[in-house]
């Protein structure tokens, strides 16, 4: 298999339509509960003038970025250029201010399996400003979405990248990466080799750091948001003695894989408690920074003539300080001596020292309670980067190598965050509360912190799980056995006194194996826990399978989320890729992020009209709308009229044009100058176009 992938990237990249695009061009990969952008340059480096954005895990919740930078570089030895300079090294560093002087990107497209499917919400496209994230429709391809980009280099080494994802729940955090590099000799952006001789000792490698949580950074603070207070460790070092042990779905813990990964850390600013998990202090405890993040090498080609698997690859495999490298500037000749720093440190010789292959977290504390900030050992404010490097190669003109990796994102689920971050808060709050405190895998104990921070911790076992999972994908051909499609559309409604969903049949309905829907609901925000509300078909209560349902249980008020699935019966699913059992659509096809609510037919009588609640009370939000804190409502009022909010002495402060002609209407309590109203009474003043008034006294008390 890894041959045959080596051998259709050549093609590939031999039948490439040559085209120059622009480097920051991206394409995101919006599938499954890992989600993030790829760019057109070769790596991704995360900041979009706003915050870090890339590798959203779990991506069904909100600020739940991951990536930092990926810094990445290509060199060699003995290397004359077009122009006839000789150096004794030469490099190129992956990065988008390279473009047009080291880097040339020539395409980035992304296929697809099947086409994304339509989500309506009271007739809103909710998909269609997504429409442009694919290029393609393959349906014989086997990943539900391939990414692919080339890129030429001014040593001739062109990149091709293959990015696999997939939506099968077992299989949809990690994405598989296929890098084959080229001695095309092209070094610019047309079509014509610029040069012809071997590239010698050719070394290639990357450093990525991670935030670990956009929500965890902010609560962890200090400068977690790239990465500053980051652990890394690595595994494998014994992989040439376990390699052909087999992953099963009983033994699927496998830390001897070729593996780093990283996970946040404690900060010497924050000493007011321990912040391993980021666990929300001032709310209700939750766990914010549960994630482990990180690489597994899952193929390295012998040499161009050799596609084996070098189980003696990587060259290096640990950890790097993440700010200290070789700084090569714009490939001017002055800079051979850093040419010269890159070439030794993709060697394996950590720049200035920092760096190595140790286990960076196990060799520099004593216990998962241990304070030490990482940072600090090395002094590098820019946190520490999980550092691989691969060579050296030989590579005449036209020969290439394949290196395959998978990268990918685990911990502990949302429920468990929850659960363990408010007993931990309960705790922390009274110092006589010692527990007891169940651990992970059984027993108790009296230490808090050593009780969060076991929780935490077993997402080492949830990455080395995931990474297990990714090569036993890779190793089989990508022969995991797929879920039902998902429905092509799915339609929510808002009704008078239900709310209306249909959709249409999974294009597998048909099939021997296809098991029916399940429909699930959150209620007042979208990134919140999900509850089965309906299901039909293969061991359901509805045994029958159907299109649509009226969910007519919601309340007035409140706003409704949805996403439905397609399940099968599992009999394709005997296999030893991943869990046997019943296999789904993935939530993210048809998850809604607009509300769905109950709306009121118009009110006819304007002396029925309400203020709900009234009085509000500030301190009551929490019971009254859910996810909306802030919220009013004017019930039973006209289909179509304009409503006033003036304070008790009368300023106008806010004008409402209702117009969707039901006899509901909300305010957010802010003005017309985006300002929160304080406590007092206040006039609300209802018109309708045919000049009938009325108006309402309320209270708000804060």
């Amino acid at each position: 298999m890894k041959r045959i992938i080596s051998i259709l990237l050549l093609l590939l990249l031999a039948t490439q339509i040559w085209a120059q695009v622009d480097a920051s061009t991206k394409r995101y990969i919006r599938i499954g509960s890992l989600q993030s952008h790829f760019t057109a340059y070769g790596a991704e480096r995360a900041w979009n003038n706003t915050y870090y954005e890339g590798l959203r895990w779990p991506a069904e919740y909100s600020s739940q970025d991951n990536s930092v930078i990926k810094r990445a570089w290509i060199a060699c030895e003995d290397f004359d250029d077009p122009d006839d300079r000789h150096w004794s090294h030469y490099a190129v560093y992956i990065t988008a201010g390279s473009e047009g002087i080291g880097l040339f990107p020539m395409s980035i497209r992304q296929s697809t399996r099947f086409m994304p499917s339509s989500v309506y919400v009271d007739g809103n496209d909710l998909k269609a400003i997504f429409a442009s994230d694919v290029d393609t429709l393959d349906v014989n391809q086997i990943p539900d979405r391939v990414v692919t980009n080339v890129v030429n280099t001014s040593m001739g080494l062109t990149m091709s990248r293959t990015v696999y994802a997939f939506s099968q729940q077992y299989h949809d955090n990690y994405f598989i990466k296929i890098f084959t590099y080229t001695n095309t000799g092209n070094t610019n952006w047309d079509d014509e080799p610029e040069l012809t001789d071997s590239l010698k000792g050719v070394r290639i490698g990357w450093g990525t750091r991670y935030s670990l949580g956009r929500e965890g950074a902010a609560a962890i603070g200090d400068g977690q948001s790239w990465g500053k207070h980051s652990w890394v460790t690595r595994r494998g070092e014994d992989y040439a003695l376990h390699y052909q042990e087999p992953i099963t779905v009983m033994n699927p813990f496998a830390d001897w894989l070729r593996c780093g990964f990283s996970w946040a850390g404690q900060t010497e600013v924050n000493t007011d408690f321990d912040n391993i998990g980021g666990p929300q202090v001032s709310r209700d405890g939750r766990l914010t920074a549960p994630h482990h993040a990180g690489t597994v090498v899952l193929h390295v080609d012998s040499s161009p003539v050799d596609p084996t698997d070098n189980i003696q690859q990587p060259a290096f495999l640990g950890w790097h300080a993440g700010d200290t490298y070789p700084d090569i500037g714009e490939l001017r000749w002055q800079n051979a001596l850093e040419m010269t720093q890159v070439y030794t440190m993709l060697a394996g010789q950590p720049h200035g020292g920092k760096g190595g292959e140790d286990r960076f977290y196990e060799e520099n504390t004593t216990s998962i309670t241990d304070p030490v900030d990482p940072w600090t050992i090395h002094g590098d404010g820019g946190g520490t980067n999980v550092m691989i490097t691969y060579g050296p190669f030989d590579l005449a003109h036209g020969e290439s190598v394949t290196i395959v990796e998978a990268e990918g994102i685990n911990g502990i689920s949302r429920y468990v965050c929850e659960t363990v971050g408010a007993r931990w808060k309960a705790a922390y709050q009274d110092p006589s509360d010692n527990g007891p405190f169940d651990l992970p895998g059984g027993g108790s104990t009296t230490d808090l912190d050593f009780y969060k921070n076991s929780w935490v911790m077993t997402g080492q076992d949830s990455i080395l799980l995931t990474f297990g999972r990714a090569k036993r994908n890779f190793d089989s051909g990508f022969a995991i056995p797929q879920p039902p499609r998902p429905p092509a559309n799915f339609t929510v409604e808002s009704g008078g006194n239900r709310i209306y969903l249909s959709w249409l049949a999974s294009p597998d309905e048909g099939e021997a194996d296809f098991g029916g829907y399940r429909i699930y609901r959150a209620i007042g925000k979208p990134d919140t826990t999900y509850e089965e509300v309906f299901a039909c078909g293969l061991d359901t209560d509805n045994p029958e399978i159907v299109h649509t349902y009226d969910d007519v249980s919601p309340i007035r008020g409140q706003s409704y989320y949805y996403y439905m699935v397609a399940f099968n019966d599992g009999t394709n699913n005997d296999t030893e890729l991943n869990p046997k059992g019943p296999l789904h659509s993935n939530r993210q096809f048809t998850q809604t992020t607009q509300p769905a609510t109950l709306q009121r037919p118009e009110g006819i009588n304007l002396e029925a009209i309400r203020v709900v609640p009234n009085p509000f009370v500030i301190k009551n939000r929490q019971l009254q709308y859910v996810g909306h804190e802030n919220r009013l409502y004017f019930l039973d009022i006209p289909g179509i009229c304009e409503i006033r909010i003036f304070t008790e002495r009368g300023d106008l402060i806010k004008t409402i044009q209702h117009t969707n002609g039901s006899g509901d209407e909300f305010w957010d309590l802010t003005t017309d100058a985006n300002q929160i109203i304080v406590s007092g009474i206040y006039i609300a003043h209802f018109e309708t176009p045919d000049g009938r008034a009325a108006y309402r006294k309320f209270i708000v008390i804060r």
